[in-house]
């Protein structure tokens, strides 16, 4: 062999290893959405695929009825691409067949159209939100508690901020204490995977147990039971009356989320030139007077610096999540949406992503959480009739103002501005509102202090304001433990109102969810709850009312009805600390001759309603003769 001859080989064989190299079939890890469905009103889908150098792979579909490929788009990381589909009318269930080529070896991957099967159920006024937290509620399956293979390997009851092992199971061996007490929807907080690293909080090592550090959105975490576990429960709840209301979040993601390990694109994420923080003002969003700055901040700067913030402009991104939100209620079939962070996203996008899931669920209760500390504030984030530029379209938020309103009515003595006059002013500000009767009001929440402990564990405050909560216009919302008087504050961390419902596990001490469980004071609280939200259910003033209230006199009589043509309902509360006589002949448009009236909690009919008598820091419920 001559010296050219062998170079000549050499020069092949290297060629012969390139091109063994680049011949292999293109490797897809990953297709985001999993599935899609025929029947959905906007035609248009969006698939991210993954792989190492996906981007050079040419993508084309086997012919399929009624779908057309309309476009890849390729992105600054190689190893993503985006196809976009037309699935028209015609189309019906079944594979496409997608096929990626590199030139010599190519793979082919199905991707399944399901029919629509989902049919949520609409959260209204009708309902009684529980809102728990899955980790602490209850452990039916100790097999799931921790994973060596997640970032997260720790799992101890003994810590308050490690994963305690609640999981899906055991919100259904539950499902029954719910019918009992009376509630209708379960508002979980997150359960979407979270496999991320503890992350330093104060110089305490902490676990997501709460849920809101997303890795991998089309995963519910398998420490909760996987996707599986979510959709038993929901069957089975939905089996039983009652809702479920997934907790979305749209604002970041956990900081070892595959998206951010791997970044499509910069623009993915908001970027700085050094780390900053939101201020955590909601003003100057909508600040007439405020600098572009300031907005900048509050809606780019990052909620943690361990949360990366998304950059909900990048288009590609922005179809990403709102694909992900219309997949999550086709493929579990959720009944209402409650979204965290609200203010925090762009607004756009928000008005973007309301409408796509309100197009395809005209009736769905979409909410978001909104802690601002003004009636204005809260109204700009929800449909509103403000004469204003931009216009938000999300039907109902967190109820914030009345939450606060209770709180402190219940903790100032009457004033002008003070006491039930807090929440007196609040609600005549309604008027902002284009549907007020949709807000979700509460008295306490997973990020708030124990209702019981702000109001000095008063056993008839407790009462006197759970009155109002569930008899306001609105769709109320409890906290997992309300009912039997869980209390604590804030201090020295929010684990402090996260405790585990007693019961829930194996070796508890204590059983809330039996009657021989709970102490003295503890059932009264329960048989309290469970009486007036059973009483709910069947009052068509409370479930569909209008709300009509009067001006509090007299030192702190705050009266106000629940209305409809067949049914009337009159609250008069007492926030004085001595009995009260209360005169009726101010409320004769509403009482409309009514002589007399049956008392709800007790039972008792009052035979003449031209006055009441109400004992000391006590509201009576009234249905009317």
């Amino acid at each position: 062999m001559t010296k050219l001859q062998r170079l000549l080989l050499l020069v092949f064989v290297q060629l012969g290893l390139h091109y063994h190299v680049f011949a292999q079939k293109p490797d897809i890890q990953r297709i985001n959405p999993t599935n899609w469905w025929v029947g959905m009103k906007n035609p248009n889908l969006q698939i991210l695929v993954y792989g190492k150098n996906i981007s050079s792979a040419k993508v084309s579909l086997k012919p399929y009825a009624g779908v057309k490929l309309l476009k890849t788009q390729k992105v600054e990381n190689p190893n993503y691409v985006f196809i976009d589909l037309d699935i028209t009318k015609a189309a019906k269930a079944g594979n496409l067949q997608f096929i990626f080529n590199n030139g010599t070896e190519s793979s082919t991957v199905n991707y399944e159209l399901r029919l629509r099967t989902a049919k949520p159920q609409a959260v209204s006024q009708a309902d009684v939100v529980y809102l728990l937290m899955p980790d602490r509620f209850a452990n039916g399956d100790e097999s799931n508690d921790k994973y060596d293979d997640m970032f997260d390997t720790q799992a101890d009851r003994k810590s308050p901020f490690l994963r305690h092992g609640g999981d899906l199971q055991g919100i259904i061996d539950h499902l029954d204490y719910f019918n009992e007490l009376g509630v209708t929807a379960l508002w979980l907080t997150p359960i979407i995977e979270n496999n991320t690293h503890q992350t330093n909080e104060g110089g305490t090592m902490r676990s997501s147990y709460h849920g809101y550090h997303f890795t991998d959105h089309y995963q519910i975490d398998r420490r909760f039971g996987g996707n599986n576990a979510y959709q038993k429960l929901i069957n089975e709840a939905h089996k039983k009356g009652i809702k479920i209301i997934q907790d979305a979040v749209y604002n970041h993601v956990g900081e070892d989320a595959w998206l951010v390990k791997d970044l499509p694109a910069k623009s993915w994420l908001h970027n700085w030139d050094k780390y900053t923080n939101t201020s955590y003002k909601d003003q100057p969003l909508f600040d007439v007077n405020g600098s572009k700055f300031d907005k900048k901040v509050t809606e780019e700067g990052w909620f943690t610096s361990f949360l990366p913030d998304l950059n909900q402009k990048d288009p590609l991104l922005a179809n990403y999540l709102i694909q992900h939100a219309l997949w999550t209620i086709e493929y579990f079939n959720i009944d209402a949406w409650r979204i965290d962070t609200y203010i925090y996203n762009d607004m756009e996008f928000m008005n973007r992503c309301n409408k796509a899931i309100l197009d395809e669920h005209p009736n769905m209760l979409l909410f978001g959480e909104s802690a601002v500390n003004t009636v204005i504030s809260q109204s700009y984030f929800t449909k509103n009739n403000l004469n204003i530029p931009f216009k938000c379209n999300l039907p109902s938020s967190c109820d914030f103002q009345v939450q606060g309103a209770i709180n402190t009515a219940l903790k100032e003595n009457f004033g002008w501005n003070e006491g039930v006059n807090r929440l007196y002013t609040t609600l005549s500000q309604d008027l902002v509102y284009q549907n007020p009767e949709k807000l979700v009001p509460f008295v306490e929440n997973h990020d708030t202090d124990r209702y019981f402990s702000v109001i000095g564990e008063d056993f008839n405050k407790y009462k006197l304001g759970l009155t109002w909560l569930y008899t306001v216009r609105g769709v109320p919302q409890m906290y997992y433990g309300t009912e039997f008087l869980m209390k604590n504050f804030k201090n020295p961390t929010d684990a402090e109102v996260r405790k585990d419902f007693p019961g829930g596990f194996k070796g508890d001490t204590e059983n809330k969810f039996l009657a021989f469980g709970r102490n003295a004071q503890e059932n009264e609280a329960f048989e309290f709850n469970k009486k007036l939200l059973t009483y709910r259910k069947t009052s068509e003033a409370l479930t569909k009312g209008k709300f009509m209230q009067f001006t509090p006199f007299d030192g702190g009589i705050y009266v106000y009805f629940r209305y409809t043509d067949k049914q009337t309902v009159m609250v008069v509360s007492n926030t004085k600390n001595t009995e009260s006589t209360v005169p009726t002949a101010n409320f004769a448009e509403i009482l409309k001759g009514a002589k007399s009236a049956k008392n709800i909690m007790t039972g008792d009919t009052i035979n003449d309603i031209s006055s009441i008598k109400v004992p000391a820091m006590t509201a009576l419920i009234l249905e009317l003769k």
